[in-house]
């Protein structure tokens, strides 16, 4: 073991190591906008932008969603963030671990550009609540249903006048669950639900 983090990890520290690159993508996560959009935003010139929004790309965060046609006959790209699509039945637990790490990697950058952008003096709400408590599986699987519920809910009738905000829940077991056969959340033993 070398001691350095994985090539996706140092990607993504890579693309957010600038504060630049943490706006652009916080700006990313309120809807796709394209560079030239970007630019009227930031008061940065678009093609000064495609340098940070390729590593922004390359670190697996953004990807180009749309292909928009505009005057005098060039075309845009238009970028959004990277749709979380969880593992499926027959993926690894180590294969979920990376995928589930992926995710909290992006909400942090979120939170990061949520942070920084509190401090310019925008009106941005975050936080994060952690605990560790003994449940049992049905109990655990109740409050699954819970958030999900509130996710899909707040998916199909979205709050007029409400904001854009990342909802995340997770959950690992810190030791055995007890009885054979007992606790493993579902086929892929991760219980994952992710939509960015």
């Amino acid at each position: 073991m070398t001691g350095r983090p994985p090539a996706r990890l140092r990607a993504v520290h890579r693309a957010l190591a600038d504060p630049l690159r943490l706006q652009l993508f916080g700006l990313l996560t309120e809807r796709p906008r394209s560079a030239r959009e970007l630019a009227e935003l930031t008061g940065k010139q678009p093609n000064r932008l495609y340098h940070h929004l390729d590593l922004i790309e390359g670190g697996g965060l953004i990807e180009v969603v749309e292909y928009r046609q505009v005057p005098g006959g060039k075309v845009e790209r238009v970028y959004a963030p990277v749709a979380a699509e969880p593992p499926g039945d027959v993926a690894t637990p180590t294969e979920t671990a990376e995928f589930l790490s992926a995710v909290l990697e992006t909400t942090r950058a979120e939170i990061t550009a949520a942070a920084r952008a509190k401090e310019a003096g925008e009106d941005r709400t975050f936080g994060l609540v952690r605990g560790a408590v003994k449940v049992s599986q049905a109990r655990l699987a109740e409050l699954r249903a819970l958030v999900e519920e509130f996710i899909s809910s707040a998916e199909d009738q979205p709050d007029p006048d409400g904001t854009w905000t990342t909802i995340v829940w997770a959950s690992a077991d810190r030791e055995q669950r007890p009885g054979p056969g007992v606790g493993n959340g579902g086929s892929d033993g991760s219980g994952s639900r992710a939509k960015s």
